[in-house]
């Protein structure tokens, strides 16, 4: 078998081993469904209906999510006041993680950085237009959006509290649900901008957000390989799963009826070529997912059904685009 062979095999072993690793969401998430109204981008003529600065506060709302994640991971404390806009939504939840592992650690401060900087760059792009910073919860206490994701998705019995904050490990498990997401969600919504100066920012911003996901799921990697007990990878994979479960059918498949199974863990494959990593989740084509904002808000706001909050954002976003789909 030429080496072509084998890296195509490995491909498709990588695609061929999801089919059965699905979980679903528990009903008490969707018994929190709030609103209705689905916003995806069925059609051109639909995406023509929503303006640059439109997909770029959605973006931005992502942001503001993720980078106070970080920085309270990092600092302790929420975003700069200045980069949050007049009379933001409050923080729920968010500490100041112990880290023992330096890499980590590193890592931690690099990314935090780096989530202040897409925000300030957005809301500076975006001037008067941007829209300030919604309620968040990111709380790892019992009732907190994070415990909510990790009892639905089996991660912890339910009824018990999944903090991320509460070492280097739980911290990686708790990025790992945001970054995948960020990253596809960027895709999705390149194809929308007509601005070529923001489409180009917007890639840049996307790259950075794969070079994230990349650490993360690298670091949980060699972390699962060389402590097994700890199942890591294991719970990469049901934190995939539920987020499958949650965004239906991926936008380039729906159309072919192919299952809801765009979303990667990181368990390995293996091949005639040996073991395989899955740091990359790819299509068979190489090619990295997309999901609508529609598909986005559904991860966001742990929902399945079309709501205008919950989750993260107990508000829902800031914007126009603030409906997620009906799976």
């Amino acid at each position: 078998m030429s080496q072509s062979d084998q890296l195509l095999e490995s491909l498709d072993g990588r695609a061929r081993r999801r089919e059965d690793r699905r979980a679903f969401f528990t009903a008490a998430l969707s018994a929190a469904a709030v609103g209705a109204g689905a916003f995806a981008f069925a059609s051109p003529a639909a995406a023509q209906t929503v303006t640059d600065a439109d997909v770029l506060n959605f973006a931005l709302n992502l942001e503001y999510l993720e980078a106070n994640f970080y920085y309270y991971a990092v600092f302790g404390t929420a975003i700069p006041a200045a980069s949050q806009g007049t009379s933001p939504g409050a923080i729920t939840g968010g500490a100041k993680v112990n880290f023992t592992d330096p890499l980590v650690a590193q890592y931690a401060r690099e990314i935090a950085a780096d989530e202040l900087a897409h925000v300030n760059f957005l809301r500076g792009a975006l001037g008067t237009s941007a829209v300030v910073q919604p309620a968040i919860n990111i709380s790892g206490d019992v009732n907190g959006a994070f415990s909510a994701a990790a009892q639905a998705a089996g991660v912890v019995p339910a009824g018990t509290a999944f903090n991320p904050y509460a070492s280097d490990e739980a911290f990686l498990l708790g990025a790992f649900i945001f970054e995948d997401v960020g990253v596809t969600a960027y895709k999705g919504a390149a194809p929308l901008l007509t601005n070529k100066t923001f489409l180009e920012a917007a890639a840049g911003i996307l790259a950075v957000e794969a070079y994230h996901a990349a650490i993360v799921r690298t670091v949980l990697y060699r972390k699962g390989i060389e402590t097994p007990s700890a199942q890591l990878i294991e719970t990469t994979e049901k934190i995939s799963a539920a987020r499958d479960s949650l965004d239906g059918a991926p936008a380039e498949d729906a159309t072919r009826g192919i299952a809801p199974d765009d979303d990667q863990g990181i368990l390995p494959s293996t091949s005639s070529a040996g073991t395989v990593s899955n740091i990359a989740p790819l299509n068979m084509n190489g090619l990295a997912y997309s999901r609508s904002a529609a598909q986005t808000l559904n991860i966001v706001y742990l929902n399945r059904a079309a709501v205008t909050m919950g989750g993260f954002f107990p508000a829902g976003v800031n914007g126009t685009i603030k409906t997620s789909a009906a799976n």
